[in-house]
């Protein structure tokens, strides 16, 4: 019976043993594979066999352990270690590692499947995927490009292809408006040749005249039904203006920039054209605007010398023959300075603006500027976007500003219309002065906004969140890796490929961002190297070879002995 007994105690050994070799090499082989999770088993004693019980202390007599024998060992189980591997730089963009608990989760043909593995790349698409083709799931962004939490959406890096732009919101300016010049008190006056109502030159026109009943000095009629008359080569403040037309007509019907019948409605045009702004007449003999006085057209710029209008001998034609010339009669005067920035709508096209500054007044509290600002971008006729009032106290410290925001038309351009900037012309360390030994000179020293850009690179940040850079500078959003983190990890069972899938013992995955729910946080650009300790591994492969041996010659003893016995007995 005691021979039976070691026989089967070391078949046992034997079988333990086995075992332990078998999860030992697994981890062995393993110990280079990215994000692995080393295993372990445990043995237990397999059955207990009792010869004698227990008995208690007598009067007379001591008391007496129970007589047990063994029978074997088994293995009780075998989990795995979900420590933390060493994390190891690769410099490459898709890589991925956790830092602490938790699992990336893939999408493939419909299941859902789980794994430390971060070795990811991005297919055809810009699906970030693994090696078999799973989809990583994570969090998408909405329009604005803000993570949405909740729903699981396949990880998409579009690199080179996704584009962007950025509105300008807010341009910040420096510099110094010279409050030792002259104070500004007339604009700039040209003159038109005389017009008249009638063909031998005797009556001068006037605004309510059909435009195709005008005539020149000589008796020649200007216009006809139908006719374009194209205003270009006028600049204001030495900036050109830009061209545009006019039908004469009823109707538009050669998609000018507009039309009319009556000089009064071309004169309107010209008006909306140069940008004059007709509310400011800060003084008796000044009244910008166009008028009509005995036949000629009367146009007064604002007051400055960067708002001054100047007409070229060719200005205003129609069919390529020169219609009529402007003669400048007057010159604006005072001090006033001109800048230029550009702006960019939402689709990232360019927007320029030209502010001028000019010299309003000089009192004993100080000096008042006021900004004209124009744009020859601004979709609709009227280039003119606005104004306000900078003051200044003695020391040429700014004090107030008064409308200080612009709103630009983008209409059938695609983009956001209108387009709202606001105008900073103080801001912290650096706001603009009025000093008088200084000349002046006001510049646009940085703005929001971008031209189109498309998707250079990206990052990965400790909560998962993905950051694209574009090549215009701006970062945003792209999405956001979820990990799911399980109450069980080792109720987990191991689906090949380095996945898992849970089982009734693991619960159910609990999605959420990096850092949440016990979760670790995410290492972009690096991967998670096996836990496999081989120093550990060796130990465990020279106990399995000692038992192994060991139980062997259990069994050759044992053999020997029955033979023994045999041998006796014959």
């Amino acid at each position: 019976m005691a021979l039976q007994t070691a026989l089967f105690s070391s078949l046992t050994g034997i079988t333990s043993n086995s075992k332990l070799l078998a999860v030992t090499g697994n981890n062995i082989a393993n110990v280079n594979t990215t994000g692995y999770k080393k295993s372990r088993i445990t043995f237990e004693t397999q059955i207990s066999q009792r010869l004698s019980s227990a008995s208690a202390p007598t009067g007379t007599r001591g008391g007496t352990n129970p007589t047990q024998m063994g029978l074997g060992s088994r293995d009780s189980s075998i989990t795995r270690d979900f420590s933390t591997g060493s994390l190891q730089p690769t410099g490459v963009g898709t890589d991925m590692a956790i830092d602490g608990n938790g699992f990336f989760i893939v999408e493939s043909q419909g299941n859902t499947r789980y794994t430390r593995t971060g070795n990811f790349v991005l297919d055809r698409d810009f699906n970030l995927v693994n090696a078999d083709g799973g989809r990583v799931q994570g969090f998408g962004v909405d329009e604005e490009y803000n993570v949405v939490d909740g729903l699981l959406v396949d990880v998409n890096i579009p690199v080179g292809i996704l584009t962007i732009a950025q509105a300008t919101e807010n341009v910040v300016f420096a510099g110094n408006l010279n409050a030792a010049g002259d104070v500004a008190t007339v604009g700039s006056i040209s003159t038109s040749d005389v017009l008249y109502s009638d063909a031998l030159a005797t009556t001068p026109a006037v605004g309510t005249d059909a435009l195709a009943s005008l005539f020149d000095s000589a008796g020649t009629a200007l216009y006809a039904v139908g006719d374009v008359i194209n205003v270009a080569g006028v600049t204001k403040g030495g900036a050109a203006i830009g061209e545009a037309t006019f039908e004469i007509g009823p109707a538009n019907t050669t998609s000018s920039d507009d039309f009319g019948t009556t000089l009064d409605d071309f004169t309107a045009f010209l008006d909306d054209l140069l940008g004059i702004d007709t509310t400011q007449t800060p003084t008796a003999t000044s009244t910008p605007g166009i008028s009509i006085v005995g036949g000629q057209l009367i146009v007064e710029g604002n007051t400055g010398g960067a708002n001054g209008i100047l007409f070229s001998a060719s200005s205003i034609q129609t069919n390529n023959t020169v219609s009529y010339g402007f003669t400048g009669t007057q010159e604006a005067n005072g001090g006033s300075t001109r800048t230029t920035f550009v702006a960019f709508d939402s689709l990232g096209n360019e927007v320029v603006v030209d502010l001028r500054f000019v010299l309003e007044s000089k009192t004993t509290t100080g000096a008042t500027w006021r900004y004209y600002a124009d744009s020859v971008d601004d979709t609709d006729l009227d280039i003119h976007l606005g104004t306000g009032v900078l003051s200044f106290d003695t020391e040429g410290n700014l004090l107030t500003v008064s409308n200080p925001s612009i709103s630009i038309d983008r209409v059938n351009t695609g983009a956001v219309t209108p387009l709202d900037i606001n105008l900073q012309f103080a801001n912290p360390g650096n706001s603009i002065t009025s000093l008088a030994d200084t000349s002046s000179q006001v510049a646009a020293q940085s703005q929001d906004g971008s031209q189109i850009g498309s998707l250079e690179d990206f990052s990965v940040g400790g909560d998962g969140t993905i950051t694209g850079v574009f090549s215009n500078g701006l970062l945003r959003d792209l999405g956001r890796v979820a990990v799911a983190v399980f109450a069980n990890n080792n109720g987990l069972e191991e689906f090949g490929g380095s996945l898992y899938r849970p089982t009734v013992n693991s619960g159910l995955a609990t999605v959420v961002s990096a850092g949440q729910a016990g979760s670790g946080s995410v290492i972009g650009r690096s991967l998670e190297l096996s836990n496999v300790e081989l120093a550990e591994e060796f130990i465990n492969l020279i106990s399995a070879s000692t038992g192994f041996s060991a139980n062997s010659r259990v069994l050759t003893t044992s053999d020997e002995l029955i033979q023994e016995l045999l041998a006796a007995v014959r």
